[in-house]
């Protein structure tokens, strides 16, 4: 790897070398097609280029049964082949752990299949829907949440429906905002991905558009000017990318950001809380600050789901909060984002974060900042008349309290 360009802030985004692809043309190597032609997908292949340990050479000779192998040669290129712990490693070499689930554990932990009214449709909130338009991936994050369906190798196949899921989004005017993921919708031609968006912007009720996508981090090369283009024309559309660590941002998912934020589209990021990747709080700090540098809001931080086979990934909910405390009034508020569990059984995302209430009544609340100081704010009753405003003779005020707020 070398530097971007030399001096001032943009030394933090590194450019990925060809690496053992050296002999491949600069034309070739940034041909997303290419790419995926050429991805690492075997025991042999990874062993030309690293040295596996045996919990790894164990874990890809069984990949085949649980969630195949695949990794771009770009992404590969990330990898530290002399450290086993890399944090990009750990999350694209398959471990003999995959095949050892925890009790806990489960195929399905967020009940989708419980809440598909037609294949490869999730209606789990009242006014939105997931719409799973593949089960490929450009390269396969063992922890995926949909390892059951995706690779093509799991315990599942996935058969999505379009018809009956656009007809179904058609019928129910409830649904105002629509989630295409899969698998990765970006994997798609951008005349097939059009024909997607197209059928959906054609609903009425259908308000926004919303890609859930690895691709930028894993294949930033499909990022072309020519389907920053296509998605400009389904305006409002929002992306939600995927990236754990800070050395995945590098200059060129900065340039692939880059497009797609000139093409007016908002860029959030969902990162997942991984054992030995991002489970620390200069790392998660440094992944947001390089996130807002590329125009890419840090939203969700996710505990990791309780998918079979990801428990030497998972970390405590007591570690994601002392990483939130740190974030919390240590750095800019748009750094911060929010850390959620995906409630096991298909409750949905539970925001969770520190204490910072310390007591409530009815007339006032008690609270600390992220110093540890604590702070004192009126409350007022909603029943409490709106000034100007006559309630008849039984409105009540709300006991008012004098107390100044702390300094």
């Amino acid at each position: 790897m070398q530097l971007d360009e030399p001096g001032g802030r943009t030394e933090r985004f590194l450019s990925v070398g060809r690496g053992p692809w050296g002999h491949v043309s600069q034309t070739e190597w940034n041909d997303w097609r290419w790419q995926l032609r050429n991805r690492v997908t075997t025991l042999t292949q990874l062993e030309q280029l690293l040295a596996l340990t045996k919990e790894e050479r164990l874990g890809v000779q069984l990949a085949g049964h649980h969630l195949a192998l695949a990794i771009t040669p770009y992404f590969f290129n990330l990898i530290d082949v002399n450290n086993p712990a890399c944090p990009i490693r750990r999350q694209v070499v398959p471990r003999i752990e995959e095949t050892q689930p925890a009790a806990w554990e489960m195929a399905d932990s967020l009940a989708e299949d419980d809440h598909s009214p037609v294949p490869g449709l999730v209606h789990r909130y009242p006014d939105r829907v997931l719409f799973l338009v593949t089960d490929r991936c450009a390269a396969y994050c063992r922890y995926c949440t949909r390892s059951r369906v995706v690779s093509g190798v799991g315990e599942q196949h996935l058969e999505t429906d379009f018809t009956a899921a656009f007809n179904y989004i058609r019928e129910h005017s409830e649904i105002r905002d629509v989630l295409l993921s899969g698998g990765d919708p970006l994997l798609f031609s951008d005349e097939r991905l059009e024909h997607i968006l197209s059928n959906l912007r054609a609903i009425p009720h259908v308000e926004f558009l919303r890609i859930g996508s690895r691709i930028p981090i894993f294949l930033p090369q499909r990022i072309t000017p020519e389907l920053c283009a296509m998605l400009k024309k389904y305006h409002p559309l929002w992306l939600s990318i995927h990236t754990n660590h800070p050395k995945e941002a590098t200059a060129e998912v900065r340039e692939a950001c880059g497009r797609l934020a000139d093409a007016g589209i908002p860029l959030g990021n969902q990162a997942v809380l991984l054992r030995g990747v991002n489970d620390d709080s200069a790392v998660m700090k440094e992944l947001n600050h390089k996130l807002l540098m590329m125009r890419v809001r840090p939203y969700y931080i996710y505990q990791c789901d309780l998918v079979k086979g990801t428990h030497h990934l998972r970390t405590s909910v007591r570690k994601g909060l002392e990483i939130m405390e740190a974030l919390r009034g240590h750095t800019t508020g748009y750094a911060v984002p929010q850390y959620v569990i995906d409630a096991p059984g298909g409750g949905g995302k539970v925001p969770v974060g520190p204490q910072y209430i310390l007591a409530h009544d009815r007339q006032r609340i008690i609270i600390r900042n992220y110093e540890g100081k604590v702070f004192e704010y009126p409350e007022v009753l909603d029943e409490q008349p709106v000034p100007g405003t006559v309630r008849g003779e039984a409105a009540v005020r709300a006991p008012y309290s004098n107390h100044a707020i702390c300094s």
